[in-house]
């Protein structure tokens, strides 16, 4: 019961670090404070954000070593209440000074403060599942994506009730005490739990007759982890879905707008987006590696074809579907990754592994919007083309899965 409790709480913890991906509520207030601002250089804040979530990740999973995870969560804390903070207290007098004052505070402590706490809480937490790696890292991922949609509407409403400083403010002290109280329930298992411990003995002995569920014999440190071609092969595919996912899912409403359906395919695609984190977690837990992430591929590679062809046809059925879809397969990498590396290079250095992996976002981030902006830019506005790339991302991500199948160490046992 204790390690459902944990699962619960850590959930809950990423729901208000999730507020991280709301970034896109701030840019109107920022706006009309800031005139001056550029749309570029606002955008670059949440940019420098997910550069430092990823060294946040990869800082965490290397202090995690010599600290208590509770420790780590509390310099986490203090970051982010200092970054949260700061920004209530910017200069609207000021425009060049608050600018780079607003890349520091809230790209750099707040983007690696929540790095840091999102690496502390999926390995810590991950150690209690080590029958269910797939679900506890989708349970938890699910709320980390849901706390934009979630805690976004609320923060919308209190920056246009009290103002935007005055809401970061009051972000400062709710997210750095939701982090402390949090960090209480945040302890590693002396041992394995006896029911994991079940499990992975029924795995070894091969009782449940699918050997891609395995794990691997030996715990990789990171730099074996860099020499392994399955690695590179996986980051590859994650990547290519990933910019998949990103070539339409943050534009899903005018995407849906713009062929006549209603705006709530927005919210139904978000959704998806976090179910998909649990769903295919789970499948992962049941059928091991090699299935899922077939799965995850072809379900994003069925989303292009229901856009493109929803496109051509002017079908909106099948444009909402393909929305959906996305969202489940965009959903769904971040699950598979934590259970891959964890299954894949072993549970001993996981944090710092899974950290490396996380680097994935960086590329996935600068491609996808950047070769959606250049295709709608190009087509005049239209996204049939932005689909066809969704096609063409997804199939390069089925080739690394047929790469990934003969290099996987845990597929070889």
């Amino acid at each position: 019961m204790k390690r459902w409790t944990y699962l619960v709480i850590g959930a809950l913890m990423l729901l208000f670090l999730g507020l991280i991906y709301a970034w896109s509520i701030f840019k109107a207030p920022f706006s009309a404070i800031y005139t001056d601002w550029s749309v570029s250089q606002i955008s670059l804040t949440f940019t420098i954000s997910m550069i430092f979530f990823c060294l946040g990740g990869f800082f965490s999973g290397n202090l995690i070593k010599k600290l208590q995870p509770r420790i780590v969560l509390w310099i986490a804390a203090a970051m982010l209440f200092v970054g949260f903070f700061g920004v209530s207290k910017l200069d609207p007098e000021n425009s060049a000074a608050s600018l780079r004052l607003l890349y520091v505070l809230y790209g750099v402590l707040c983007g690696g403060g929540v790095g840091m706490c999102y690496n502390a809480i999926i390995s810590t937490v991950n150690k209690w599942f080590a029958d269910k790696t797939g679900l506890a890292s989708g349970v938890m991922m699910m709320g980390f994506g849901f706390g934009g949609l979630i805690l976004g509407s609320a923060t919308s409403r209190m920056i246009a009730a009290s103002g935007l400083f005055h809401t970061f403010m009051i972000l400062a002290i709710v997210i750095a005490v939701v982090v402390v109280i949090g960090s209480f329930f945040m302890n590693p298992p002396a041992a394995m739990p006896a029911s994991a411990t079940k499990k992975e003995t029924e795995k070894k002995s091969g009782k449940e007759g699918n050997a891609d569920v395995q794990t691997t014999a030996r715990d990789y440190s990171a730099v074996e982890m860099l020499k392994t071609p399955a690695f590179w092969i996986f980051v590859i595919w994650v990547t290519c879905l990933n910019a998949a996912g990103l070539l339409v899912i943050n534009s899903a409403v005018p995407i849906a707008t713009a062929f006549g359906a209603p705006v709530v395919i927005g919210l139904i695609v978000s959704l998806f987006n976090g179910g998909g984190r649990v769903v295919l977690g789970s499948i992962f837990d049941r059928f091991g590696r090699k299935i899922t992430v077939f799965i995850n591929t072809a379900v994003m590679l069925l989303a292009g074809l229901c856009l493109t062809f929803g496109a051509m046809s002017s079908g909106i059925v099948l444009l909402a579907a393909g929305l959906m879809l996305t969202g489940l397969a965009y959903g769904g990498d971040p699950s598979i990754s934590s259970a891959f590396i964890n299954g894949e290079y072993g549970p001993k250095n996981f944090p710092v592994n899974f950290s490396i992996c996380n680097f994935s976002l960086i590329p996935a981030a600068i491609i996808g919007p950047m070769i959606s902006s250049a295709l709608i830019e190009k087509a005049g506005g239209a996204y049939n083309t932005t689909f066809v790339m969704m096609i063409v991302l997804a199939a390069a991500a089925f080739v690394c899965w047929l790469l990934l199948n003969r290099f996987s160490a845990a597929a070889k046992k």
